[in-house]
């Protein structure tokens, strides 16, 4: 399924739509962009991409696993 933010009209990623409902709501049917999610919580996009590491290395199943390096 493809989305797109509901702020600015992005293609989102599914690590985008991840950090919407981790962040937001996890029931979310509306999603935003790391640009436009960081102006709604007031913090720069870098703290949403370092929360969106963080979710991954924790093992959040919301988050698409790392690439394989092969």
């Amino acid at each position: 399924m493809t989305e797109y933010c509901t702020q600015c009209g992005t293609l989102l990623t599914r690590d985008e739509v991840a950090v919407t409902k981790k962040l937001v709501n996890r029931g979310a049917t509306t999603f935003q962009c790391i640009s436009c999610l960081a102006r709604h919580f007031e913090v720069a996009e870098d703290d949403i991409t370092e929360r969106i590491a963080y979710f991954k290395a924790s093992g959040c199943t919301l988050f698409e696993a790392p690439e394989a390096s092969e």
